[in-house]
């Protein structure tokens, strides 16, 4: 089989950098609507779970990469670091193309569905991403105020897992399941009530938790503590998907 092409792209003007460039600068996909991944291992979980349109990379770093992408693109070290959104970074970016995921297919049968709350942090974000599909989730929900699931840095913190559990952004007229809130002053503890049903539980914001509209169409769910008052969203998320993943004998 004849080696695939490689473009030599050697100016910031590119229309293809400017195009990542604006991407990183918004915290988002491309205008294209691909998704930025750096690095060789969301290189290889996007190769697994999604559709690479192009791969970005040094030489040296393209000499070590999968070729599964549609377009292979090979820039110089310096420019290379321009467009890198890592401290350290190993030379190479994917833009990937996210599957389309039917609110139908997320909300069916016995859902588990995350719903994010105005969570602004890229880094708990992916997390949350990465709890979801580590406990079953069917879906998650980004609500308004949520940080845009395409940004580079909750690509990262996902881990690849933001290639595979279904995402959708939406109101909370989307909800279409029993909503749980995670409350530090609710009075139910997550281990006391019964998960075994379809539900939605919904994580809110660091800084003031799930807004007062959710929580009035929702039931307060706390996660028992010792000596702190209130978990990262993060975790919070992971500890209520394990334990409604326990409960169903996942």
């Amino acid at each position: 089989m004849a080696a695939a092409h490689i473009e030599q792209i050697n100016s910031l003007q590119n229309s293809l950098v400017k195009s990542i460039r604006k991407a990183i600068a918004r915290g988002s996909h491309t205008e294209d609507g691909l998704v930025l991944a750096e690095g060789f291992h969301l290189l290889e979980e996007a190769g697994r779970s999604a559709e690479v349109e192009v791969i970005v990379a040094t030489a040296a770093a393209m000499s070590k990469a999968s070729k599964v992408a549609k377009r292979l693109v090979e820039v110089p070290d310096w420019l290379f670091q321009e467009l890198a959104g890592t401290e350290a970074p190993q030379g190479i970016m994917s833009l990937v193309r996210l599957p389309t995921w039917d609110p139908a297919t997320v909300w069916a049968a016995n859902a588990l569905v995350l719903v994010l709350d105005g969570v602004q942090d890229p880094g708990n974000a992916g997390t949350m991403l990465r709890a979801a599909e580590a406990f079953g989730a069917t879906g998650v929900l980004a609500l308004k105020g949520t940080v845009d699931l395409a940004n580079p840095k909750v690509v990262r913190a996902s881990a690849g897992s933001l290639f595979r559990i279904p995402t959708l952004r939406g109101t909370p007229d989307d909800i279409k399941a029993p909503a749980f809130a995670s409350a530090g002053d609710a009075a139910a503890a997550a281990q006391t009530l019964d998960w075994r049903g379809p539900c939605a539980i919904i994580v809110g914001s660091e800084g003031h938790g799930v807004s007062p509209p959710l929580r009035k169409i929702s039931k307060g769910v706390r996660i028992p503590t010792q000596g702190v008052e209130s978990l990262n969203a993060g975790v919070a998320a992971a500890v209520l998907l394990y334990e409604v993943s326990r409960q169903r004998g996942a």
